[in-house]
């Protein structure tokens, strides 16, 4: 139920499920407000999971109660059974208009006075997900029993080491990240460990871990029983087999690329072969042309059947039509020219300004030349993504 219009250009979405949360729930939201940083817009979505006890409606009544915030409205949305933590807050991402998404408890473990050093952080465009960690210089956990603290030592050790995940508290419940972090993702949602699924499966986003001491819940009852361990086992399972085949699929994709680098370089020592046989025919046999004028024209042979060659057997395009080859061609044709005036340049570098031996230059310049050739064509010329 949405109160407000959420106003335009809202830049943080704080995203709190809820179970029985009647006693914190109101503390929370008050703490919330009290702590958005100065010229933050903000937008508080509740997710009540039909708590018994009337958490949602509770919201409701409070909302109804106080006067529209300025820089912060809030919507609660009911669902009608309890579907557990990590769908409760893909829920909320889906309704998040936010550029910045935080993820916090409301049992008020997770304090308020946090977010304005986990908002500003995330505004350096060097982290994409900043996490609240218990295990971090400066970190503590207050109030939980050994056995508690055991658990979650062993899920943490089991989500490093299993997942081969390198952030210190991956089994955090509270942290933030950038909207577009997630964007393409597919979240299996099970358990309550939202945080995990993201470290998995969004490998190459930075992670800024900030301390935080958390403090057990000092009213209602902790989710914590056999079904939440099974449940997060079973993700742990579905994340490691996840991991695997996003492994697979990036060997796959090493091969197709050397496999592909592989003919290019076959092909371009065909074209040398072809090159030397032209240029020796139009000055010794068809014709007795300045040895320059026949190298050009050995050239403009070769790499007129290096381009041939590639299309069909490097690149697998066998789309000859007038229009689409020629182009294809004009760039194959000035990409390669420009990376033999690259070889020279480089050759004459190492040689004349850096006294390397002629042979040694040349073999560097070639190899260089030749990967810049494979690459550029790859993804100018035919269109290809450089690592597939």
């Amino acid at each position: 139920m949405k109160y407000s219009e959420i106003p335009s250009g809202t830049q943080v979405s704080i995203i709190i499920p809820t179970y029985n949360e009647s006693q914190n729930i109101l503390k929370i939201l008050k703490s919330i407000q009290d702590n958005l940083p100065k010229n933050t817009r903000a937008q508080t979505i509740v997710v009540d999971d039909n708590s018994p006890d009337g958490t949602g409606k509770l919201v409701e009544e409070y909302m109804q109660s106080v006067k529209k915030f300025a820089n912060n409205t809030i919507e609660v949305i009911h669902r009608k059974t309890k579907d557990g933590l990590a769908s409760a807050i893909l829920k909320g991402v889906q309704l998040a208009t936010g550029n910045t998404i935080v993820v916090m408890d409301s049992d008020l473990s997770h304090p308020a006075s946090l977010l304005p050093k986990m908002i500003d952080a995330l505004k350096h465009p060097k982290y994409d997900i900043v996490v609240a960690s218990r295990y971090v210089n400066g970190g503590a956990i207050v109030g939980w029993t050994r056995k508690r603290k055991f658990l979650s030592k062993l899920a943490t050790f089991i989500a490093k080491r299993g997942l081969g995940v390198r952030t210190k508290d991956p089994m955090s419940g509270f942290f933030a990240f950038k909207k577009p972090v997630i964007q393409g993702l597919s979240f299996d949602a099970i358990g309550y460990k939202m945080l995990l699924e993201i470290l998995v499966k969004a490998k190459s986003a930075n992670v800024l871990e900030i301390p935080y001491t958390f403090t057990n819940r000092e009213f209602g009852k902790s989710k914590l029983d056999s079904k939440t361990i099974f449940d997060y086992l079973k993700a742990v399972w579905k994340l490691y087999r996840y991991g695997k085949e996003a492994n697979k699929e990036e060997r796959r994709k090493s091969v197709s690329f050397f496999s592909k680098a592989g003919r290019f370089y076959s092909i371009g020592a065909i074209g040398l072969a072809i090159n030397y046989v032209v240029s020796s025919l139009f000055t010794d046999v068809v014709s007795d042309l300045w040895y320059l004028h026949a190298t050009i024209i050995g050239i403009a042979v070769s790499m007129s059947s290096n381009f041939v060659l590639n299309k069909i057997w490097t690149f697998e395009d066998r789309n000859f039509e007038p229009k689409h080859a020629s182009i294809q061609y004009a760039k194959f044709m000035g990409l390669s020219s420009l990376g033999a005036l690259a070889q020279l340049a480089m050759v004459y570098l190492l040689v004349d300004h850096n006294k390397m031996d002629y042979p040694l230059a040349l073999v560097l310049a070639v190899a260089t030349s030749a990967l810049s050739n494979f690459v550029l064509n790859k993804k100018l010329t035919f269109k290809e993504k450089v690592w597939s």
